[in-house]
């Protein structure tokens, strides 16, 4: 197949002026060679598009791929993950990983937990702040924990994200609503193991290929697996990847990651997040269904070698599910996308 690659260089942002943290969910001109090198090992022939304005002027000129490869996160906005599918079912070409309406409400942390509850799924009991008068409604007991509602990579959280005080609560609240310009996620702290399950497929072909625990090592900082602990993993995050078959905790949270990632539609290879409460049940924290690749440094590869699956074969996999849709979508007609905008 030709595949085209769509993505955001972090490279270019950064040249355009903008800010280290709010480029994090980027990618590095790495991954999009893995990517690249992978798709050819398949046997495929790939193009490199680059984010959702230059795949716009490339449709609008008439190109045209067998399939698109997404892993664009765009910059601005509850559907900046959406912008890139948006654009190509227009055109009636498939894609990669989730469909519009799941891309815009998984990136809505709120959104998403509400459709989890009415599921049935465990997720922690939660409010929204979306300015400091909300706060008198937060009906919520201490210890809590907030964070930006619709952000990645862990941008906004950090040693000082658990909270303990309504005084705190307040402060942090302050913080995140200037620094973010969106809502705050305010919901109850979860004390116990942190758990990144990998998941591979789409509905009823959709399974676990995995788990990974994330262990704060003593110089981290504390309570939560925060930016600064992602961007400097390597000396303050230990990652360990337990059995489910010898482990009940871990296969309670394929579980549940595995329902909640098939309730939202989420496709082709993904991520969801747990931590277990008190009680030592697994909760869903958050569904990324747009993971990392990077093949040595993003969660769900890592998985993945660490169940013996190669990096090649997990985007075979990929690929393969996504092809299963082309020709679900067709073009608008071409008279329609080229038609006069104002033919009076």
């Amino acid at each position: 197949m030709h595949v085209g690659l769509t993505y955001d260089l972090r490279d270019d942002y950064l040249a355009a002026g903008y800010g280290e943290e709010e480029t994090a969910e980027f990618d590095r001109i790495s991954t999009v060679e893995a990517l690249e090198a992978a798709l050819r090992a398949g046997g495929h022939r790939t193009e490199r598009i680059g984010n959702a304005a230059r795949l716009a002027r490339l449709l609008t000129a008439g190109r045209r791929w067998d399939l698109v490869f997404n892993i664009a996160e765009g910059l601005h906005g509850i559907g900046r993950e959406a912008q890139v599918p948006v654009l190509l079912e227009l055109h009636g070409i498939a894609y990669t990983f989730g469909d519009p309406l799941t891309m815009s409400l998984t990136l809505h942390k709120g959104m998403t937990k509400r459709v989890l509850r009415d599921a049935g799924l465990p997720t922690p009991a939660f409010a929204e702040v979306a300015r400091l008068e909300d706060l008198a409604g937060v009906d919520l007991p201490f210890p809590l924990f907030a964070k930006p509602i619709a952000e990645g990579t862990g941008k906004g959280i950090d040693g000082a994200s658990k909270l303990r005080t309504p005084q705190e609560l307040a402060d942090r609240c302050a913080l995140l609503l200037e620094r973010f310009r969106q809502p705050v996620l305010v919901e109850t702290f979860l004390p116990g193991r942190e758990l990144t399950v990998g998941i591979v497929g789409t509905g009823d072909d959709a399974r676990a290929l995995g788990t990974m625990e994330v262990v704060l090592l003593p110089q981290a900082e504390a309570d939560a697996y925060t930016y600064v602990n992602k961007e400097r993993c390597e000396e303050l995050i230990e990652y360990r990847f337990p059995d489910a078959a010898a482990d009940p905790q871990v296969a309670a949270a394929e579980r549940t990651a595995l329902a909640a990632w098939r309730v939202l539609g989420c496709r082709d290879a993904g991520r969801v997040d747990l931590r277990a409460d008190a009680r030592g049940e697994p909760q869903i924290m958050e569904l990324n269904p747009l993971a990392g690749l990077h093949p040595e440094h993003s969660d769900l590869p890592m998985i993945a070698t660490a169940r013996g699956l190669p990096y090649a074969d997990l985007i075979g996999i990929i690929v393969e599910s996504a092809a299963r849709r082309r020709g679900e979508i067709p073009p608008l007609r071409a008279e329609l996308l080229h038609a006069d905008p104002d033919p009076a």
